[in-house]
């Protein structure tokens, strides 16, 4: 999951992930609804929004966008690859109409003071989850393009699922937690996102406790897996020990979750981590602080913007929303910068 919008900005889709109509026709939904009677809202929820965004590509704006985003710098922000088939598609645009850069390239840009060439384009996943290796590298190798992966260190080498998962699932079978007494299931991620990080994590406990059934596992990526990612071209950052949002934690906490993920990505991967992403893309200085004490050259945020060719603030580059079910209507008006504009005119964050 994210980062809590990453899913709506990319709603609008060719198809719906592998499995998704069937699990929806079946299974109850987070707010305590059966599938069946989700689906219909559903539905009708993604055909306005696939209409909005074919309004979008074919207005006479997007010309004048897209030639606005030649000189900028789009950096892309993924979490899993749910559909193999689109997220190729959006690759092979990306090869057709721009310039896919490592991030080795953002980081000299910044250290050099040289902009990076028109069209740039870095390719980035936020958590680590294992669709990155096993559907995402094959389509990035076969196409030569770079990205990166910020992956949380807790999580490696084990079967834990990530905990917004973890406590969608749980909230949805009946799992409770006091500070979470008047808020319906489907709310229950967005709510513990607000909350001091101690207070999360007793919400947490609560849940698991609470809850009829414990979470499914998850297999996720290995220390091998991550050196098999970098060796294939997708440089490998911090996103911290255990995804808190850094702003609502302790000063121990920050310090603590961006070290302990620095020393283990560079045990495994025998050097340090440069680049780093703030989950859920949420900045703090405390956390700069100690990215610039660490050494690193370029942080990440999740604020659906584009940036600079040379980015002006090196630890808080923008970053753009999307996943690999966003439609190509959608996906064009990301990469334009149309959408992203739309967004933060209607409120958006």
């Amino acid at each position: 999951m994210p980062e809590g919008t990453a899913h709506s900005t990319g709603a609008a889709t060719d198809g719906p992930s592998t499995g998704t109509a069937t699990r929806a026709a079946t299974t109850p939904t987070a707010d305590g609804t059966t599938g069946t009677t989700a689906a219909a809202p559903r539905a009708r929820l993604a055909g306005r929004r696939a209409t909005v965004d074919a309004v979008l590509r074919n207005s006479p704006l997007q010309p004048l966008f897209r030639l606005a985003a030649t000189r900028r710098l789009a950096v892309l922000a993924y979490h899993g690859v749910d559909d193999p088939r689109v997220f190729a598609l959006q690759m092979e645009r990306l090869v057709r109409h721009a310039r896919p850069v490592p991030l080795a390239a953002v980081e000299q840009a910044v250290q050099t003071g040289r902009p990076l060439p028109r069209r740039s384009v870095l390719v980035t996943f936020d958590d680590g989850d294992r669709t990155v290796l096993t559907e995402g590298l094959p389509v990035l190798t076969r196409l030569g393009i770079p990205a990166a992966a910020f992956v949380v260190t807790d999580l490696i080498g084990g079967d834990q699922p990530f905990w917004w998962s973890e406590a969608a699932f749980l909230a949805a079978h009946g799992g409770t937690a006091r500070t979470l007494a008047d808020c319906p299931p489907v709310g229950v991620v967005r709510r513990l996102k607000t909350l001091a990080d101690r207070d999360r994590r007793t919400a947490l406990a609560e849940l698991r406790e609470s809850a009829r059934v414990r979470a499914p596992r998850q297999e996720q990526l290995t220390p091998d897996d991550l050196r098999a990612l970098a060796g294939a071209g997708v440089a490998v950052g911090n996103h911290t020990s255990g995804h808190p949002c850094l702003d609502h934690c302790e000063d121990d906490t920050v310090r603590a979750e961006i070290t302990g993920a620095h020393q283990a990505l560079t045990g495994w991967l025998g050097e340090a981590p440069t680049a780093f992403a703030y989950p859920n893309g949420n900045l703090d200085p405390r956390a700069e602080a100690e990215l610039r004490r660490l050494g690193y050259r370029v942080g990440f945020l999740f604020d659906h913007r584009h940036d600079r060719l040379l980015p002006a603030h090196p630890l808080r580059i923008s970053r753009l929303r999307v996943n690999s079910t966003t439609g190509r209507d959608r996906f064009d008006t990301i990469l334009s910068g149309l959408h992203p504009a739309v967004h933060h005119l209607r409120g958006g964050a």
